[in-house]
C-alpha cells in the first residue's frame, strides 16, 4: 500500500483539506474516515455530486460510469470511486455544472433517442 497526500479545495465551503490516503482506498471514503465532509450522493460513481477537477497528480477511477470518457480526459473525477496514484490537488465542482457539461448538449435538444448519452463516447 502506498500513501499519498491529497489536497482538496472545497469550493462550496472555501475550506482546503490536506489528508493522507491509501492508494487502495476510495478517496471519498478515506477523507470521511478522517472527519472531512465533502459533497456526495450515490457513492457508486453514477452521479456527479462528488465530482472534482484534478489540478495536479494522477488518480484512477475505473468505476466512474457517471462521467463520460471525454470529461475524464478533461480532468474531472468522481471521488467516491477514485484511487490516488500520486499526490493530488483537486477542487470540488458544482454538481449542476458538471451535469450540464455531461448531459446539457443532449437534453432539451431532441438528441436522446434511446439509451444513455454517454454511450456515444
Amino acid at each position: 500500500m502506498t500513501q499519498h497526500t491529497v489536497r482538496i479545495h472545497n469550493r462550496q465551503t472555501g475550506k482546503i483539506h490536506e489528508l493522507q490516503v491509501q492508494s487502495d482506498r476510495y478517496i471519498l471514503h478515506s477523507v470521511e474516515n478522517q472527519g472531512v465532509t465533502l459533497p456526495f450522493s450515490c457513492r457508486n460513481g453514477a452521479c456527479t455530486a462528488c465530482a472534482v477537477r484534478v489540478i495536479s497528480g494522477n488518480l484512477i477511477q475505473p468505476e466512474a460510469m457517471g462521467l463520460s470518457p471525454q470529461l475524464q480526459r478533461q480532468g474531472y473525477a468522481l471521488l467516491c470511486v477514485s484511487y490516488a496514484q500520486s499526490d493530488l490537488v483537486v477542487e470540488t465542482q458544482d454538481e449542476d455544472e458538471v451535469y450540464e457539461l455531461q448531459f446539457g448538449r443532449y437534453f432539451g435538444k431532441g438528441k436522446v433517442k434511446k439509451g444513455l448519452p454517454i454511450d456515444d463516447d
